[in-house]
């Protein structure tokens, strides 16, 4: 009788124990299947509600143009590839909101002068957008060593009669550096009398670009293979100009104080060399940052002066 008594404790163990093993493997096959539905995208835990879904960010679509030229020329917008290409420079420099709204306030300090320079050599004003996707009205210096606005490679800047020497770089002299620009545009008009290819010849060279062109026997940018860099180019170009002319249209809405200015300036001649820079400010009623602030042509803390040059050195008025 004992024994019929333990038997029957055991079984019912037993069948317990199997019970609660059951129920735990139909629970993990639950959340398995819960977790595979979830993955799979057929329905979320927990689900969004009505206010989740309002908050979410939503990124609309620009209303960009169906025609566009530059400095006159046409852009062939009706070409799918051409579309898409400016397309392409729209979103990705629009939604690169610090850049460009950094360029947008930074662009009333240099581009006056560079429009007003332009005009004089009667090249196009769409050409300002040059120097812009080329540095960022910034000086800065590319991995091949080319510096300033316009981004001059040491040879092509002496041959259009800046100065670059271990005391002065004037290429990092904006206004200096867009009358060279100037005279090179000139030039590549000269050779291929569209402003279009002008433009792209700044960015590959003007032998490079002919070479391409008889290579593939095509004269028109827009249908020519060009490389990365190249083929994107003028697309940059057109994507700032479309931004810069229709800012709020993108997001972009500045007021007159948002914009940074240039200061009045003074101009003081020299003529003789100068040991001390940072002394020479101090006398002249400023400092070196400041003098390298609106000189940054000044590549060293001296100047020497060679007999019958002169140099023209930029300070606050005040």
């Amino acid at each position: 009788m004992v024994k019929n008594i333990h038997a029957y404790i055991l079984y019912g163990l037993v069948a317990v124990l199997f019970v609660l093993l059951i129920r735990s493997r139909m629970e993990v096959v639950s959340d398995d299947a819960n977790t595979s539905r979830e993955s799979s995208g057929n329905y979320f835990w927990p689900k969004p509600t009505s206010n989740d879904a309002e908050s979410t960010p939503r990124v609309t679509l620009f209303d960009l143009p169906e025609k566009l030229t530059f400095a006159g020329e046409p852009v062939p917008l009706k070409e799918m590839d051409i579309k898409e290409r400016f397309e392409r420079e729209v979103y990705v420099n629009a939604f690169w909101e610090s850049n460009m709204l950094l360029m947008m306030k930074r662009s009333a300090k240099y581009l006056p002068t560079i429009e007003k320079i332009l005009a004089d050599y009667n090249i196009p004003e769409d050409f300002k957008y040059v120097a812009m996707i080329e540095s960022g009205l910034q000086n800065v210096v590319s991995p091949a060593g080319a510096r300033g606005f316009w981004q001059f490679m040491e040879g092509t800047a002496k041959d259009f009669g800046l100065e670059v020497t271990r005391e002065v770089d004037e290429r990092y002299d904006f206004e200096k550096a867009t009358h060279a620009a100037c005279k090179y545009l000139q030039q590549s008009y000269a050779k291929f009398g569209k402003w279009t290819s002008v433009a792209a010849s700044y960015n590959i060279g003007q032998a490079g670009l002919r070479r391409r062109m008889n290579d593939q026997q095509q004269p028109d940018y827009y249908e020519l293979l060009l490389n990365e860099e190249t083929g994107r180019y003028m697309f940059r170009i057109l994507a700032f100009k479309e931004i810069f002319e229709h800012p709020e249209k993108y997001g972009f809405e500045l007021k007159e104080e948002d914009y940074y200015h240039m200061p009045a300036l003074k101009t003081l001649v020299i003529k003789s060399s100068v040991k001390d820079l940072a002394e020479w400010a101090l006398k002249n009623g400023t400092n070196y940052k400041q003098l390298k602030i609106y000189n940054p042509w000044l590549r060293t803390p001296k100047l020497t002066v060679k007999k019958g040059r002169e140099y023209h050195i930029k300070l606050p008025a005040d």
